[in-house]
């Protein structure tokens, strides 16, 4: 019945940036379109109502409730935008749903207007969002920070990981002026040639909630480690390295290389903390870089047999050298690890010379070749050189062979064969080479002095005589007079 005074013309939509002017408009255009309407046909207006303008409110086209003033819900919107700007400093917020009003005149007498329920309903509903940007890895959003510049400064922090500023700053600069020609590396100089990802990364601008906003030192470790907070566990007593590794997924070396002075025989103390957390990054850092060097290029080395050269004797016919070449790398390198290395260029400075060595074939039954055999049939060493009751062991002991059967040692001559006092029955054996050895505690003897003997041949019988508290073998070994450890020369 009373169509005529409605005025459903004038619609607006409410954003963040222009919300007072839309809203001043929508009175307007309200106000001016009843005018028109009441211009027509005032006199059927009832003298004992009256009209009045309300405004049906709409979130994201859904009825929210009707006020009486626009400015209701503007001003709850403002107050909640600053309230949140107190707690986000820096950033720029907004409404998050587009607000909707439409006007209509009613009589006062039809009126649904709820303010208070419309304010309410709105305060459940509304999102207040901020401007952002949007780290994207590969085409998938990984993290938002305040603005493009913070997005910056995220990947520069995360290339700095690896590279110093001071570097990144240059191979800017260099790329900038791209026509300059390199010059020339000096020996041991590193070149930074470029510093990229290994995904493609971009910077998208978008809206989120503001506790979604990182700093971009959080956002570089979020890239960099795959998470901002590292799971850490606490030694109890009765933990292992190789238990906690195990309960956190992790093998030891993993475990260890995740914590710094941490060994695979370090003794764990209760209340250590330990990180178990395995980095995961988002992305990696790829450095491309060269780097010139001075390096030796070490000398061959060449044996001659000399049939005119007793066995065991050696002359030098040319002494070695090693060059020197000038070499350039290019090295590839991921989150600091080498995956590339190679010569891109390389000069020979000095070339080096071979080192010639005469080595002796002839074999002379009475002259050691130099090379010791092991001097008994099986067993074990039972004691080794050192002191020993009180005083200096000077040989190894040999017991429990396979046969007591004692053996020269190498090729020489027979100095002397019998009784000598603690010793027992002893033999010595001169090897014509600068070496001399002793076989003693012998229960029997089969060679002679002055007698030549080759390696290996039988010289006596395992025993007990002398000072001996077994059956076993005493075997000492000089080279020019002086005392040798034996294990050092023979060869089982």
């Amino acid at each position: 019945m009373f169509n005529w005074v409605k005025n459903l013309n004038s619609a607006t939509e409410y954003t963040a940036k222009s919300f007072r002017n839309i809203m001043n408009k929508t009175v307007a255009t309200g106000f001016a379109a009843a005018a028109l309407t009441f211009a027509g046909g005032v006199s059927a207006l009832a003298n004992d109502d009256k009209l009045m303008t309300v405004y049906y409110v709409y979130m994201d086209d859904q009825y929210i409730g009707t006020v009486s003033d626009k400015e209701i819900i503007e001003n709850m919107v403002d107050t909640k935008i600053k309230e949140l700007e107190g707690s986000y400093k820096g950033l720029q917020l907004s409404l998050g749903s587009e607000l909707s009003f439409i006007p209509e005149q009613v009589f006062e007498s039809n009126s649904e207007v709820n303010n208070s329920e419309a304010v309410n309903e709105i305060k459940d509903d509304i999102e207040i969002q901020a401007e952002a940007a949007a780290l994207v890895i590969g085409g998938t959003t990984v993290a938002y920070v305040e603005n493009s510049e913070q997005a910056k400064a995220a990947l520069t922090k995360m290339k700095a990981s690896y590279v110093p500023e001071k570097e990144l700053k240059d191979l800017e600069e260099r790329k900038a002026s791209a026509s300059t020609p390199l010059p020339q590396l000096k020996e041991n100089e590193t070149r930074i040639l470029d510093v990229r990802f290994n995904e493609n990364v971009s910077v998208s601008q978008t809206k989120v909630k503001p506790d979604m906003i990182i700093s971009a030192e959080e956002a570089a470790k979020l890239l960099q480690k795959g998470t901002l907070e590292e799971k850490k566990y606490l030694v109890k007593a009765g933990d292992a390295l190789s238990s906690i590794a195990s309960a956190h997924n992790l093998d030891m070396k993993q475990l260890i290389e995740l914590n710094n002075g941490l060994k695979g025989d370090s003794v764990l103390k209760v209340g250590q903390e330990l990180n178990v957390t395995v980095p995961k990054p988002y992305v990696k850092v790829i450095v491309e870089k060269e780097v010139f060097k001075k390096e030796k290029i070490s000398f061959e080395k060449e044996v001659i047999e000399d049939s005119s050269l007793p066995k065991g004797d050696t002359k030098v016919k040319q002494e070695g050298k090693n060059g020197i070449r000038a070499a350039t790398y290019l090295i590839s390198e991921e989150n600091g690890q080498t995956i590339k290395k190679e010569v891109s260029e390389e000069k020979v400075l000095e070339e080096p010379v071979k080192h010639i060595v005469i080595k002796g074939t002839k074999v002379i039954p009475s002259r050691g070749e130099g090379s010791f055999a092991y001097p008994a049939v099986g067993g074990y060493i039972s004691s080794k050189v050192g002191y020993r009751w009180g005083k200096m062991h000077k040989g190894i002991d040999i017991a429990r062979p396979s046969n007591r059967t004692i053996k020269a040692a190498d090729n020489g001559v027979i100095v002397s064969a019998g009784w000598d006092g603690g010793y027992g029955n002893k033999i010595v054996i001169d090897h014509k080479n600068g070496f001399r050895t002793v076989y003693a505690h012998l229960d029997s003897i089969s060679v002679s002095a002055g007698q030549t003997v080759s390696k290996g041949s039988k010289i006596g019988v395992m025993g007990t005589t002398g000072d001996s508290t077994g059956v076993h073998l005493h075997f000492e070994l000089y080279k020019n007079g002086k005392m040798q450890d034996p294990l050092k020369y023979i060869s089982k």
